[in-house]
């Protein structure tokens, strides 16, 4: 199973709002929050005022749950047993990819500071 980045721009803030990464996924605030609560791996932050605040990591993890979900037909259960047993796999291509997506940006973007 490939779980890459289909987000076309680059994520280079620390920090996404839910507005944001709804946008990305194109669902609703609502449906990333009941993710939250349904799925363990994912734990955004909360700043004082209590809004959620998405890493690429996090956004990395709702990636996995929208592939399994709403594209694989998984059901919530389905979903969180498969995402269970990628973790406790050893290091995977997937991972290995994300890696190198990773560095590639981050490379292209020094490029571009040069």
């Amino acid at each position: 199973m490939n779980y890459l980045l289909r987000i076309e721009k680059d994520l280079t803030k620390l920090y996404y709002s839910i507005g944001e990464v709804a946008d990305m996924f194109d669902v609703s605030k609502s449906l990333i929050r009941y993710w939250e609560s349904e799925f363990s791996a994912l734990k955004p932050k909360k700043s004082r005022k209590g809004d959620r605040q998405f890493t690429v990591k996090d956004i990395r993890v709702l990636e996995k749950i929208y592939t399994l979900v709403k594209e694989r037909g998984f059901t919530l259960e389905g979903a969180k047993k498969e995402l269970r047993i990628k973790r406790v796999q050893p290091t995977t291509n997937e991972s290995i990819i994300n890696d190198l997506l990773d560095l590639r940006r981050k490379i292209s973007k020094l490029k571009d500071s040069l």
